[in-house]
């Protein structure tokens, strides 16, 4: 065996250092989920930095890894950041909730955006009629209209179930529909 010096030392655990052997900090959280060396060309280490642990791990949970890396790879380089991003917000929803995931947030999204139209348009109804009613008030303040009495029947009042009778002999009598349809006095 020979002996190394301290520049051959160095050396090694630079080159360790690309490799991703050793403790290297600079490790991919997926390599270091997988506990394997990370290779400078890893797909996966420019979106799940070590320091998010958790994010790929339910990445890896939902998707798995060779699904992950074989869709990033599929892609042009300039995507596959949007693509990371939207597989661990997708991964996260799974996670937390296994039935709906993403689809239960975007569900509630737009059931909290309705409701909140619909109030918006009661508030608005709201301020269309007190605005109507502000300008009526204006109105009858600037000009007072009298109310005149209501019309007076022209039968009798004791005389309720009249039947009105033709004015001539030679025409037959008709009922008048009012007095013949009034039902509510029975």
């Amino acid at each position: 065996m020979s002996a190394m010096t301290g520049n051959d030392v160095e050396m090694q655990l630079e080159e360790e250092q690309l490799e991703g052997g050793g403790n290297n900090p600079k490790r991919c959280a997926a390599c270091k989920y997988l506990r394997r060396r990370c290779a400078h060309d890893c797909v996966l280490a420019p979106y799940f930095p070590a320091s998010h642990p958790h994010r790929y791990a339910c990445v890896h949970r939902v998707f798995g890894t060779s699904n992950v890396a074989r869709l990033l790879q599929s892609l042009p380089v300039e995507e596959r950041g949007q693509a990371a991003e939207s597989l661990a917000m997708e991964a996260q929803w799974r996670v937390g909730d296994p039935v709906y995931g993403c689809t239960g947030i975007i569900n509630r999204l737009q059931e909290e955006i309705l409701a909140a139209q619909c109030e918006l348009a009661r508030t608005r109804a709201q301020l269309d009629m007190a605005a109507a009613h502000g300008a009526q008030l204006q109105l009858q303040q600037q000009a007072p209209v009298p109310l005149a009495p209501p019309p007076r029947s022209p039968h009798p009042a004791s005389d309720q179930h009249h039947v009105a009778v033709a004015q001539r002999q030679d025409e037959a009598p008709f009922l008048d529909p009012d007095e013949f349809l009034d039902l509510d006095a029975f």
